[in-house]
């Protein structure tokens, strides 16, 4: 019998985003001002919703726990891809990138099933309004947001462990700005037939059952809207489920563009334009999204701003 010799690898180099050094600082400058808004957007909707107690329902508890996810995933993947655009060679621990890519997944995946309590909170909301604090109380609203956390965090782990349990003994440069499965994948010399089959299982039911929950949710939601005779009503309702629509249409869609498509199709330089979208964009989207279009958080934004002015000039008075 043969036996080959294996040094395993105890870091990797990531490929970063472009080679092309003409680009390398445009898009450092114009990548850093969107995690920058993305952090103020995030933080600031969650201080926004925790300080002004008319925010202090169901919807907008689930808007701060989709805002801090938001916040976290991008956090957890953009400083380093930042650093990328500085060093030649950006070089992550094997632990690092584990942790890494075991962070993305669990706040991916929560981000993919909180959108779904989420329907079905906006689905309780235009069919059932009248019992819609009865039905949405507070424990209901924290096992909404509890078991997308906890199952995340599970599904997480069991893919971290298996990917980072592969042997990585050949080449351990990663063709991406980040860890992530499949770009690992074509690195190892072990057989991953098992494990591609565990990620196309988990994410397919992943997709399909919280796809289910938003699809259902809207299809009785479109029901209830249709025999409204109030326009009034109709133009409200619209108005409540037009920002997480328009949020699920887009983040659904990117997913479904990364992961889904046929292997012979798959390109990891499509993947990290897709990736930038999905890591760097839609999280500074979301709060535009659901503030922008929505007048009890504008209102609370500028009641937020007024009193800090207030304060800021109490202060200055005193001096």
């Amino acid at each position: 019998m043969i036996q080959i010799n294996c040094t395993e690898v105890t870091e990797f180099v990531l490929a970063g985003l472009t080679d092309c050094q003409e680009l390398k600082m445009p898009l450092f400058v114009l990548l850093l001002f969107i995690y920058l808004f993305t952090v103020a957007g995030n933080l600031g909707l969650i201080l926004v919703i925790r300080t002004d107690s008319r925010l202090h329902t169901p919807m907008y508890f689930f808007l701060s726990n989709l805002a801090f996810v938001d916040f976290c995933y991008s956090s957890v993947i953009t400083p380093k891809m930042l650093g990328n655009f500085w060093y030649k060679q950006n070089v992550i621990p094997f632990n690092g990138c584990a942790a890494q890519l075991g962070c993305f997944l669990a706040f991916m995946t929560a981000e993919c099933l909180l959108l779904a309590s989420m329907a079905y909170d906006r689905y309780v909301a235009v069919c059932n309004p009248l019992l819609y604090m009865v039905v949405m109380s507070p424990g209901v609203c924290i096992q909404l947001v509890a078991v997308p956390y906890g199952y995340s965090f599970l599904v997480a782990l069991f893919h971290t462990i298996l990917t980072f349990h592969l042997s990585y003994c050949h080449s351990n440069i990663i063709n991406h700005f980040y860890c992530d499965d499949m770009p690992l994948l074509r690195l190892t010399r072990s057989d991953t037939h098992s494990k591609q089959l565990w990620i196309f299982a988990c994410a397919g039911l992943m997709f399909i059952s919280s796809l289910l929950v938003v699809f259902v949710s809207y299809v009785y939601i479109a029901s209830a809207i249709l025999k409204m005779r109030s326009t009034a009503g109709r133009c409200k309702a619209f108005s409540t489920c037009g920002s997480h629509m328009l949020a699920v249409t887009i983040f659904y869609g990117t997913l479904i563009f990364m992961y889904l498509q046929p292997s012979s199709n798959h390109s990891l330089d499509t993947d990290k334009m897709a990736s930038v979208f999905y890591m760097v964009i839609i999280p500074m989207l979301n709060p535009l999204l659901y503030s922008l279009r929505n007048k009890e958080v504008k209102a609370a934004l500028k009641k937020v701003i007024m009193n800090r002015n207030q304060a800021f000039m109490f202060m200055k008075l005193r001096k």
